[in-house]
């Protein structure tokens, strides 16, 4: 009964440590990682299909359409590629150095939650260029052919000119390159739903963070993280921690620690303060699908809005009914 008892000690110290092993495998070596599909989504002429834990690659020219279907791909490290129904685009180049893409055609929303040094993201439309400059959030459509930054900056080139484009303008992505306003509490079924898998991501974080940290593992530069418990990658910043484009919080493993082990401090804009409660982190509310660390008390915004906003916000807005095919990486139905 002892050696029995031994065995099945040693196969499950097997078993987790290969599950250690795996959930710190980051992937980083290059962009285009088809991450997480719904619907019909073919790269190439093969429709994707779901497998937990298989993530095929979008490779150099290569096309990836979608039909009734969304897909999210990862390039650099910390930046998504979202592209909506019947949309399709084409991988230029994949280095994270220089990663390069076209829009053929429909719609395809960028979260750039952290630009690491000397990675560059570039999404093309026929004749214009549009390179993203600074951490945000960014959408680009080809009818009308137009960029509209939520957050953040980008640089369109076309024509022979260079525009800088910021937070709440809309650019024409034409030879004229005509700019203005827009409002950013707008948005459809793609902006929900990009936002919900903004959420879910900063979910999949919190716990991958903390899986590192007791693992006493290194986390040496910010990078893309599997959690088996989630079966997705998120994204772990290498240091501190910070909200995203959407106002959730990403954790990196040696700032997690207060969020599962201190029961009294509780960061405010960046400081601490003293939760006179004791009630915790007050700062760090549950959102719609859990502890995601929103920001709290923002401003609102409209049902169909994208803007950073109050947690309740994120999923009360319905979206576009998709068939769902499901993808390699877990995620909520909504």
């Amino acid at each position: 009964m002892r050696s029995l008892s031994r065995v099945a000690l040693s196969i499950s110290a097997l078993v987790v440590a290969s599950a250690t092993a795996q959930a710190q495998s980051v992937i980083s070596a290059h962009s285009g990682l088809l991450h997480y599909v719904e619907g019909r989504v073919y790269l190439g002429d093969k429709q994707v299909e779901s497998k937990f834990g298989a993530f095929p690659e979008v490779k150099e020219n290569q096309v990836l359409r979608t039909e009734e279907g969304r897909a999210e791909v990862l390039l650099t490290p910390g930046v998504f590629l979202r592209v909506g129904e019947n949309s399709s685009f084409k991988m230029i180049t994949n280095r994270l150095i220089d990663t390069r893409l076209e829009l053929l055609k429909g719609t395809a929303i960028v979260e750039a939650d952290e630009l690491l040094k000397d990675n560059g993201v570039t999404v093309a439309y026929q004749d214009a260029a549009v390179r993203v400059v600074k951490k945000g959030l960014y959408r680009i459509d080809s009818d009308p052919a137009q960029l509209r930054v939520y957050n953040g900056e980008a640089s369109v080139e076309a024509a022979g000119k260079t525009v800088a484009v910021k937070e709440g303008k809309l650019i024409s992505l034409d030879s004229q390159l005509a700019m203005e306003k827009f409002d950013k509490t707008t948005g459809d079924a793609l902006n929900r739903w990009s936002r919900r898998r903004g959420e879910y991501l900063s979910m999949a974080n919190v716990s991958a963070a903390k899986s590192v940290l007791d693992a006493g593992g290194m986390w040496n530069t910010s990078g893309w993280y599997w959690n088996p418990f989630y079966g997705t990658y998120t994204f772990l910043p290498m240091q501190g921690s910070f909200y995203s484009p959407y106002g959730y919080r990403l954790w990196s493993p040696f700032s997690v620690y207060p969020v599962y082990y201190g029961p009294r401090y509780g960061y405010y804009g960046g400081g601490s303060a003293y939760n006179r409660a004791g009630l915790g982190y007050g700062s760090i509310p549950h959102t719609s699908s859990g502890y995601s660390g929103a920001i709290a008390n923002s401003a609102p915004v409209s049902r169909g809005g994208v803007a950073a906003s109050s947690p309740s916000m994120s999923s009360s807005a319905g979206s576009a009914p998709i068939s769902r095919g499901g993808g390699g990486g877990g995620g909520p139905r909504h």
